[in-house]
């Protein structure tokens, strides 16, 4: 449990574009740890503030991790009402009910995982250090990154050395973007393939000549990948309007096309209608017998 109260964490989970689920005491009956109103906000690492303790917060925590879990995948908030009674269900000898509402927020982050550390790659997380994104920039030479540490130090930047680059794809939430520049063609090739069997992302985009992509699309359709999902992939990537082959051209022109996509899913995203909690469950809870003989901040429970 960490000292932050639960609304400068929700400042800071907002301003840093975290997700999180935000936990609100709406109703008690009977002797309770807590009064009405009191909050707690979950983290993925972390829990902030108490609704009093006991088993009734260990399972509040648990029932936001699972909430927190399918929003990441989702990127889409949502609210849940739950009840416990906390003798019978709990095992807690305030032995009154409380009803809780969760409502996760999602991360408002884009998530890039970006192959390659050379001249490009290195031009490329400059820019994108600046924007509202996450990087998972993973290459296999360590000695890539060793000389550009003023990069791999920035807040939304984390850097992977591995000998397996496809290993790390499943580790992506939905919807990620891709983005596909290491040294080796063959790697290339692999990294695209994976992608694509894995069938969830938001954007792939491939560095590649025109004779490159040609023979990556010969080699998709040897492997039997449906051409259909094979033309999702941004090659020759960038925006078109942006020309030259200076490094931080090239990176210019990635990053706008990028920007450009996740603004317009943004916009779609705002358009769309999260899961919201039915009116005729909010009734019930108001409906509900309440009782002053609650116990206030307790916490030992």
């Amino acid at each position: 449990m960490q000292k932050m109260n639960w609304l400068t964490a929700a400042q800071q989970c907002a301003q840093r574009g975290d997700a999180y689920v935000l936990i609100t005491i709406v109703c008690i009956s009977g002797s309770t740890p807590r009064n009405s109103g009191t909050k707690m906000l979950i983290t993925e690492k972390n829990a902030f503030d108490t609704i009093g303790g006991g088993h009734l917060e260990y399972k509040a925590i648990a029932h936001a991790q699972k909430m927190l879990t399918l929003c990441l995948q989702s990127g889409q908030n949502s609210q849940s009402l739950e009840h416990f009674q906390l003798a019978a269900q709990l095992g807690q000898c305030c032995g009154g009910t409380v009803t809780l509402l969760f409502e996760c927020f999602a991360s408002t982050h884009t998530h890039i995982m970006l192959f390659g550390a050379g001249h490009v790659g290195q031009a490329l997380v400059q820019i994108l250090s600046a924007l509202p994104v996450k990087v998972t920039w993973v290459d296999e030479r360590a000695e890539q990154f060793s000389r550009c540490e003023h990069l791999t130090n920035m807040s939304n930047i984390t850097a992977v050395v591995t000998d397996d680059p496809c290993g790390e794809i499943n580790r992506m939430p939905a919807n990620s973007y891709f983005i596909v520049m290491t040294h080796n063609h063959h790697l290339d090739f692999e990294l695209c393939q994976t992608i694509l069997k894995q069938n969830d992302f938001c954007y792939l985009g491939l560095i590649a000549s025109a004779t490159k992509w040609r023979r990556f699309q010969q080699r998709f359709a040897h492997q039997g990948i449906d051409q259909k999902l094979v033309q999702k992939i941004h090659s020759p990537i960038g925006l078109a309007a942006v020309t030259g082959k200076k490094p931080m051209e090239v990176a210019v022109s990635i990053a706008g096309e990028i920007i450009n996509l996740y603004q317009q899913n943004v916009e779609d995203q705002n358009k769309e209608q999260h899961k919201k909690i039915a009116w005729r469950d909010f009734k019930a809870v108001l409906k509900q017998p309440k009782s002053h003989a609650f116990i206030k901040e307790q916490s030992d429970e």
